[in-house]
């Protein structure tokens, strides 16, 4: 069960670019359909946001610490990546937990808590 995550966003897409970057997005989500089909990834989820200035979308992909690893160092993801980081401000890779990888931080979260002296 997917435990560890990674989340891409991005920012604007670069002006005069938007046709090249609607075909670096749709590789994306090509890469990662297939990456699902052959068990590679647990899964992934894409959010397209409205207007405004911090992000214009995202895609989380869920996987075991394993599966995270192997599909950064994979030879099309990271050409899709370069790709994406010529049409797109702020590119962001951001790796996290999910489902029991959440309960398993949580835990260590509040094991340092007990060892901080808390201020009333």
């Amino acid at each position: 069960m997917a435990d560890r995550m990674l989340l891409i966003t991005w920012g604007t897409p670069v002006r005069g670019l938007e046709e090249r970057g609607l075909e670096v997005f749709n590789d994306a989500l090509g890469f990662m359909g297939r990456m699902q089909q052959e068990g590679r990834i647990e899964g992934f989820d894409v959010a397209l946001l409205e207007p405004n200035s911090e992000m214009g979308g995202y895609i989380a992909v869920q996987g075991t610490a394993e599966q995270i690893a192997s599909m950064r160092a994979d030879d099309e993801f990271r050409r899709n990546q370069v790709d994406a980081s010529l049409v797109v401000d702020n590119l962001c890779h951001i790796e996290g937990f999910t489902n029991e990888g959440v309960s398993r931080e949580m835990a260590r979260y509040t094991e340092a808590i007990s060892k901080v002296p808390q201020r009333a």
